[in-house]
């Protein structure tokens, strides 16, 4: 059985539905999450609470069903504190159990160990799952992948390896990480539509990509998916790739929609943040930026606790609200903060919400670089 006709048919059967957000967080404030989810279910053995009917959404015209929120696996394995592979298995199981199937990973994270990670929990469970990783970058050490290659040889050995590391036989989709400028996109992308060919991989995607590198791209072999960091904070996407995506029909993943933890309200200075933690070198983290940044995270706190819900719920909420075509994939490895996160899919902004998100954090209204000068050099603008 496919892994779309088996989605459908454990939707079709679940009689749960889910959590809506004054459920699992009753008042003002979100209390404690885990009680919450614990009466909600009962005392169900947790290998038993599977299947609450997520909403889904499609990943382009012709990609796969997906959970409407899908799980960033890279903090489990780098960039943001010390890994912890018991606490994300058990993240991952619990994202599973919420109805989440859609999990993005990459050769890059770890390097290499994410996938790995993945892999175990993929166990199993694989046909219900929709796997997404990515080639492109050539890691060199933990955390600092200082090369891209997207030439046919790099992306036909990547795959290979992200194969056996996964433990599977075909990746849903796969991405190219970066574009090599070295590379012609098309290039690129006839290697990739041969993996296709082969069936080794399902659906491809590209990540950080401009209109016209997509368009080229697209005219090869179908992209289904691009992603590319979009949040409240974070909006080029609306002025660039996202109209050309609903041109083309291409499904829109926004990577860190809670710009990068600071939307929910869990960043207040870098003091308390690991030494090689990935925002120390984000300008938009930095002296006199993060204070002015914290401004704007407090005024849609203050939009949150009216409406009865957390910062980070109503940031992804209002990411879920610019269309049905877009998935976004909070990360995390914490089960607190997982919750959280699907709680956010019952969340429906009224056109009052809207216009109050706006106005606590207008447009581009953000300082500083969204990402590390060398994360900014590879961005295909």
């Amino acid at each position: 059985m496919s892994a779309v006709a088996t989605e459908r048919k454990r939707a079709k059967g679940s009689q749960r539905r889910p959590l809506t957000p004054n459920e699992i967080a009753p008042g003002v404030y979100v209390g404690n999450w885990q009680d919450a989810v614990s009466q909600r279910y009962g005392g169900v053995n947790p290998s038993d609470r599977r299947g609450p009917s997520m909403k889904r959404r499609s990943l382009g015209r012709q990609g796969p069903r997906v959970s409407a929120i899908g799980l960033g696996c890279m903090g489990m394995s780098q960039s943001y504190g010390v890994p912890d592979d018991a606490e994300s298995m058990a993240t991952l199981e619990r994202a599973f159990e919420l109805g989440v199937n859609f999990f993005d990973t990459a050769d890059a994270y770890g390097p290499f160990t994410n996938e790995e990670l993945l892999g175990r929990f993929l166990r199993g469970r694989r046909d219900d799952i929709v796997v997404a990783t990515k080639c492109g970058f050539v890691p060199t050490s933990p955390g600092h992948p200082n090369a891209i290659d997207g030439s046919p040889e790099h992306i036909r050995a990547a795959c290979e390896a992200s194969l056996r590391r996964l433990g599977v036989r075909t990746i849903d989709l796969y991405y190219l990480h970066r574009i090599d400028p070295r590379v012609p996109i098309e290039e690129s992308v006839r290697a990739m539509a041969e993996l296709v060919r082969d069936g080794k991989v399902r659906h491809l995607g590209l990540s950080e990509v401009s209109p016209r590198t997509l368009r080229r791209a697209h005219a090869i072999h179908p992209i289904t998916a691009v992603q590319s960091e979009y949040s409240l904070w974070t909006r080029g996407p609306e002025e660039g790739i996202l109209p050309v995506c609903r041109e083309l029909g291409i499904g829109f993943v926004p990577y860190s929609p809670l710009g990068r933890g600071a939307l929910a309200g869990t960043v207040r200075s870098l003091e308390g943040l690991p030494e090689h933690d990935f925002r120390r070198n984000v300008s938009r983290f930095g002296p006199g930026n993060l204070e002015r940044n914290l401004g704007l995270v407090d005024r849609l706190g203050d939009v949150a606790r009216a409406r009865g819900v957390t910062t980070a719920q109503l940031a992804l909420a209002w990411v879920l609200a610019r269309g049905e075509d877009i998935v976004p994939i909070p990360g995390t490895k914490r089960r607190t903060y997982l919750e959280e996160n699907v709680a956010a899919t019952e969340i429906e902004l009224s056109p009052g919400d809207r216009a109050r998100i706006e106005e606590a954090v207008p447009k581009g209204s953000a300082v500083g670089e969204r990402t590390t000068p060398w994360g900014k050099a590879l961005l295909d603008e």
